[in-house]
C-alpha cells in the first residue's frame, strides 16, 4: 500500500482543515494516509513514506509558526530522495508575505532530494469552494506520482 504522511500545524483550525481536504482525497484515491498535527510527530516520520506532505499556516509577517520551527530545522537534516512531497497552507492576503511558511517548506524539501509531485496550493485564510478544488486537484496530482 503506498502511504502518504501529512503533517500539519493550525492555530485556527483552517490549515488542519486543508490537511483534511488532501486527506480524504489521497484516501479517495486509494492510498493509506496519516495526518498528524506537528509536535506530535518527528521529521523523520517522513522516511517510512512515499509521500509527504506539509500542510502550514504563515504567522504574522512571513514567520513560521513557533510550533512547527523544530520540525522544519530538523527536515533540513534528511535525506528524502526517493520521496515525493507537496506543500499547502494557509494564509492571510493582509499581509506582504502571503503563505511564506509555504515556500519555506518547499525550498527545504527541495534540499533534503525529495521530488516535487505538485504545485504548492495557498488558501487565504479559509478554503472555499474554489480552493477545495484546487487541494484535490493537488492531492490527485501528488497521487499521480506515487501509483
Amino acid at each position: 500500500m503506498t502511504l502518504a504522511k501529512i503533517v500539519y500545524a493550525s492555530m485556527t483550525g483552517n490549515t488542519e482543515e486543508i490537511a483534511d481536504i488532501v486527506a480524504n482525497k489521497l484516501e479517495e484515491l486509494g492510498l493509506d494516509v496519516e495526518t498528524d498535527e506537528c509536535t506530535t510527530v518527528e521529521a523523520d516520520h517522513f522516511l517510512d513514506a512515499d509521500l509527504a506532505i506539509v500542510a502550514t499556516y504563515t504567522y504574522g509577517d512571513g514567520e513560521l509558526p513557533d510550533e512547527i520551527v523544530d520540525f522544519y530545522e530538523d527536515l533540513a537534516d534528511l535525506n528524502l530522495a526517493g520521496k515525493v512531497y507537496g506543500v499547502c497552507g494557509s494564509g492571510d492576503t493582509f499581509y506582504d508575505e502571503f503563505c511564506k511558511s509555504v515556500d519555506d517548506f518547499d525550498q527545504v524539501f527541495a534540499r533534503t532530494g525529495a521530488q516535487k509531485g505538485a504545485e504548492s496550493v495557498k488558501v487565504d485564510l479559509a478554503a472555499e469552494s474554489d480552493d477545495i478544488l484546487n487541494l484535490e486537484a493537488f492531492a490527485e496530482a501528488l497521487a499521480g506520482q506515487v501509483l
